[in-house]
């Protein structure tokens, strides 16, 4: 119980760190201080600064893509796909660190977690392809796909940092509205 309490503080702290400052401005110093841990107990938990940024991807990745699962659960053509926005939307605002990271990381090469990026891809953004691929049986179901995902995603950073006063109906609508 506390060793999973330790790495979720190390992780939650990293992510926040990271969001804000990038992976390479963000030491390991600086995450165990965030933390409230020793620098050790980064190393022991993940290893590695790169190993506890995978982690991090993963875990993420895999928490979201379950939530877009969920919320267009049943559901088929247009009313998946306004599920999968708004589920998308509700996330970004609920891990707000998560999506600035996704933005910030996901096209970067060269990384030794671009494995684990690729979920988002593969994961994410698939389940999007999904929907798209049933609505839309003529369109290229993956580029129409990460081009959805990436409105909102990028809407939603928008919408939080740019533009608070605005309700997720707001934003939701917004990028329905490119779409229909």
């Amino acid at each position: 119980m506390r060793t999973t309490a330790t790495r979720d503080h190390i992780v939650e702290a990293a992510l926040s760190l990271v969001a804000d400052r990038g992976f390479t401005a963000t030491s390991v110093d600086d995450i165990a201080s965030a933390a409230g841990v020793a620098k050790g107990s980064v190393f022991y938990n993940f290893g590695s600064k790169s190993g506890l940024f995978e982690a991090i991807i993963t875990e993420g990745v895999a928490r979201l893509t379950a939530a877009l699962r969920a919320a267009s659960d049943g559901l088929h053509g247009r009313d998946a796909l306004e599920a999968l926005v708004s589920e998308l939307l509700t996330q970004i605002r609920a891990h707000p660190d998560f999506a600035k990271l996704m933005v910030a990381e996901t096209f970067r090469t060269g990384r030794s977690w671009q494995d684990s990026i690729r979920l988002v891809r593969e994961e994410s953004m698939g389940t999007f392809a999904v929907v798209v691929a049933e609505t839309w049986p003529d369109r290229d179901a993956s580029l129409t796909a990460a081009a959805l995902f990436g409105a909102a995603l990028l809407a939603g950073l928008e919408w939080l940092v740019f533009q608070p006063e605005r309700t997720l109906e707001d934003v939701r609508a917004a990028v329905l509205a490119t779409v229909h």
